[in-house]
């Protein structure tokens, strides 16, 4: 399990009292006298009723910020997003933000575009003009950021450390605007690693069309809205949520170098188990190096169910670095 004392000490000791940069995350705008309807027909959540998040204010709660999810017609996730609704101060349309992985944002903006027929909507990928930026801290240091202006924000769920929450803040803010954002490793590591930790998972390239939504639990950290109407897949999900066909979960686990033979630990790097080394038992979806300990690796891993009870999971290669599975912060909705 986590050594969590010495997390917990490194978040409160060292808050990131200014943003750091993330440079895996990017941005998209949806606007337009349609950008409701239009993503409501794209995405696993809902995205009617979430309040506008004005100017110097950031979104936080399900009300103000959803976590969704992209699929294709086959029910397999195309991207995840973090989205807020943002309008513009000189005009009265929509304008939602989603905060994306960078490497699938040009993809993923172009992909909805094709989908925009006659609809009053524009989409466009910021990730080169706008800087997508993390703060972490307690509820106080959270809350005593200044936000400026020019910055859509959105609070993240908390991940809890020792008992102790952390909060993490989401920002964008256009390019120009920016010196006040750190390019910081330490503070990078330090959001990586709770990002890991939160068991919240986020598709980038090498995940895309990998994941039916509940494979990497996102039902189960409210990224399923089962009530609403269609979307890309909408069939398979559903159906996969009622017959109970899902015999994948995302879960967490560790590994320490000085047990390794393959590095670096990317996503998409495939598991196995021991006693069936002829197929994949899974892959990574996220990995982060602790901030404490130098020699090891926390990630997030998608598994068979029977091969987690079957006996050891493997990285790499089936006599790779044997995985410890540690407890999920969340319980899984059952299927």
């Amino acid at each position: 399990m986590t050594n969590t004392s010495q997390i917990q000490q490194h978040w409160f000791d060292n808050p990131s009292s200014q943003p750091c940069e993330l440079p895996d995350w990017g941005l998209i705008l949806v606007e337009g006298g349609d950008a409701t309807s239009f993503l409501q027909n794209q995405l696993t959540n809902s995205v009617l009723g979430i309040n506008k998040t004005l100017a110097g204010q950031m979104a936080s709660g399900f009300s103000g910020t959803r976590l969704v999810g992209y699929c294709s017609p086959k029910g397999r996730l195309l991207a995840s997003a973090w989205l807020g609704l943002f309008p513009s101060a000189d005009s009265t349309e929509e304008r939602f933000a989603l905060f994306v992985s960078r490497d699938i944002a040009a993809s993923i903006a172009k992909r909805l575009s094709m989908y925009m027929l006659r609809s009053k909507v524009k989409v466009t990928d910021l990730s080169n003009d706008w800087l997508v930026s993390g703060l972490y801290g307690s509820d106080a240091q959270i809350a005593d950021f200044k936000i400026g202006a020019e910055y859509f924000a959105l609070r993240m769920p908390d991940v809890l450390v020792d008992q102790q929450s952390v909060g993490r803040l989401l920002m964008a803010c256009p390019r120009k605007n920016s010196l006040y954002i750190h390019n910081s490793v330490e503070r990078l590591a330090a959001w990586n690693e709770l990002e890991v930790l939160s068991a919240i998972p986020r598709i980038v390239q090498a995940t895309q069309e990998q994941f039916v939504p509940q494979m990497i639990n996102l039902e189960s950290v409210a990224g399923v809205d089962f009530k609403k109407g269609c979307y890309p897949g909408q069939e398979i999900v559903a159906r996969s949520q009622y017959r109970g066909a899902i015999k994948r979960r995302l879960q967490l686990a560790h590994t320490m170098h000085h047990e390794m033979n393959v590095t670096p630990i990317l996503p998409g790097m495939e598991l196995f188990q021991a006693d069936d080394p002829g197929q994949p038992a899974g892959m990574v979806v996220l990995s982060a190096k602790h901030p404490n300990e130098s020699e090891r690796t926390d990630l997030q891993i998608e598994c068979k169910l029977d091969a987690l009870d079957a006996g050891e999971i493997h990285l790499g290669s089936p006599d790779g670095p044997v995985l410890k599975i540690d407890s999920l912060p969340y319980p899984l909705l059952e299927i």
